[in-house]
């Protein structure tokens, strides 16, 4: 008989064994100054990017939202868990999006899971990058396709596969990758679904400096996201046709069977949007922009990797930064590939140049003129 504490245990123990244990630290702050066990850290883990989760404008929406519909949805949203915000949000993030319609999700996890599942029927072939998120290879794993995974931004090897398969296509990418901050080639990929007749789906959940993908004839594309970076609130969102999106409103099981997003997340989301899409948010874009190349010139995202190689260095160097007044926690498998345990460092328009300064002054010597060289390459 399997006693599932023991098994857990022994589980546990073997995690501790690789030195991957993971436990959760309690982050008091906001998105760039914060205590953690008491200790007063400048962040840059986090992934309010245009620091808007702290804009008045965005608290007062969600306060408002509050005293008007309450704290939460009460049901799902095809019951009765949608308000005028979500109606509103959807209006505007198609706007947004140049799309037909948009659906908001709880989470940008559960839109992945929706879409993929949804989309990816029997005969179908998804074309996956190696590198995308978890929540679209969970989404490829529920569907019931055939999953085919390319090289990291390899286009030649997505054409080859491409061209081997015959039915229904799909080709996945993020746009900006969460754990190294490259940029996929969406303009060569967009080029080859249009040649293979492939749907495009991309996950933008991290491109708040782009890239922009081209509006090109014939091109059928679907659109993901998340405002929980950007926007600095929570949730997903799908952007497209107005067929796909009334096909996921009622067969996108990550939809349907779930509570919908708070009133106060929706409208927090929706204020952040309005920034964005402002002259504001022009110069929130600049800034961040400005930081970045403080840091990294050139670098296309807020994403900075500092991969170390070996699990016990990038905790050790972690430890070191912390010690330091910087918090920028240690990335280790199975999150990425093993023998690329990293630092994961992510600017926010928050951040004043000061601590972007603070935070090259301690980090590795010679780790950054390595970023620069192999962005070079």
């Amino acid at each position: 008989m399997t006693r599932w504490d023991a098994w857990a245990s022994q589980q546990l123990d073997a995690i501790r064994a690789q030195g991957r244990w993971r436990e959760l630290k309690t982050y008091d702050g906001d998105g760039v100054m914060g205590t953690v066990d008491g200790r007063q850290l400048i962040s840059f883990a986090s992934n309010d990017y245009l620091g808007l989760a702290n804009h008045a404008q965005v608290r007062a929406a969600a306060h408002h939202a509050i005293d008007r519909w309450g704290t939460g949805a009460t049901a799902s949203r095809l019951v009765v868990g949608t308000r005028p915000v979500h109606d509103e949000l959807e209006r505007e993030i198609a706007q947004w999006k140049h799309t037909d319609r948009a659906l908001v999700c709880p989470t940008g996890f559960s839109a992945n899971l929706s879409v993929m599942s949804t989309l990816g029927i029997a005969g179908t072939t998804i074309f996956s990058d190696a590198l995308n998120h978890a929540s679209i290879i969970d989404g490829c794993r529920q569907s019931r396709a055939q999953v085919q995974i390319y090289r990291h931004a390899d286009v030649a090897h997505l054409d080859s596969l491409l061209a081997t398969v015959s039915g229904p296509k799909i080709v996945v990418t993020d746009s900006i990758f969460s754990m190294d901050g490259d940029a996929a080639p969406l303009q060569q990929i967009a080029q080859l679904c249009i040649r293979h007749s492939a749907l495009l789906v991309l996950d933008e959940a991290h491109a708040v400096l782009g890239p922009e993908l081209t509006p090109m004839q014939d091109l059928e594309l679907l659109r993901i996201g998340t405002l929980s970076k950007t926007l600095g609130a929570l949730g997903g969102w799908i952007a497209g046709s107005r067929p796909l999106i009334e096909l996921l409103i009622n067969r996108g099981r990550a939809f349907i069977f779930t509570t919908g997003l708070s009133p106060a997340d929706t409208a927090a989301a929706l204020a952040a949007l309005r920034i964005y899409r402002s002259e504001e948010g022009s110069r929130l874009r600049a800034r961040l922009r400005q930081l970045i190349d403080l840091l990294l010139p050139g670098h296309p995202s807020p994403i900075v990797p500092l991969v170390l190689g070996e699990d016990a260095v990038a905790v050790a160097t972690a430890s070191r930064l912390r010690d330091a007044g910087l918090w920028v926690p240690a990335i280790r498998p199975p999150t990425v590939p093993a023998g690329t345990a990293r630092l994961r460092i992510a600017v926010s328009a928050a951040h004043t140049p000061e601590m972007v300064e603070q935070l090259k002054a301690a980090l590795p010597p010679g780790s950054l003129q390595a970023l620069l060289r192999h962005a070079a390459c």
